[in-house]
C-alpha cells in the first residue's frame, strides 16, 4: 500500500491490525533492498505501508525522518513509534515486539 501526504492519516487511523510504515526513496540503495525484500519476510504484521520520502515532505517532517529507510509501527490507529532494527526477520520481530509493548500515542 502506497501512502501520501494526502491520505496517510485516513488510512492509518482506519486500518485494523498492525501496519509497518516504511519511508523510502528511489535514490537510496537500502531503500530499494527494503522494497524488494520486506514483502517476503514473515513478519507479524497485516501490511506494509510505503511512503516515498521524496514526494511526501509533510509526512517526512511530521514523523521526523532523518535517515532512510525509516520504519514506524501503527496498530489499530495508534502510533507505537520508530523501529530501530536491521532489516532482518528476527531483529525486526524483536523490534516490533518492543515497540508494541510501549504505550500507544496519537499519530504524529
Amino acid at each position: 500500500m502506497e501512502l501520501t501526504d494526502f491520505d496517510a492519516d485516513h488510512h492509518l487511523l482506519d486500518l485494523p491490525g498492525t501496519s509497518l510504515l516504511v519511508f523510502t526513496s528511489t535514490g537510496c540503495a537500502s531503500c530499494r533492498w527494503a522494497r524488494r525484500e520486506l514483502p517476503s519476510l514473515s513478519l507479524p504484521i497485516q501490511r506494509l505501508a510505503w511512503v516515498d520520502a521524496a514526494d511526501n515532505g509533510g509526512l517526512v517532517t511530521r514523523y521526523e525522518v532523518f535517515h532512510l529507510p525509516a520504519l514506524f509501527v501503527v496498530r489499530d490507529g495508534h502510533f507505537y513509534g520508530a523501529l530501530q532494527s536491521k532489516l532482518q526477520t528476527a531483529e525486526l520481530i524483536q523490534a516490533l515486539d518492543t515497540a508494541l509493548s510501549r504505550p500507544a500515542e496519537d499519530l504524529p
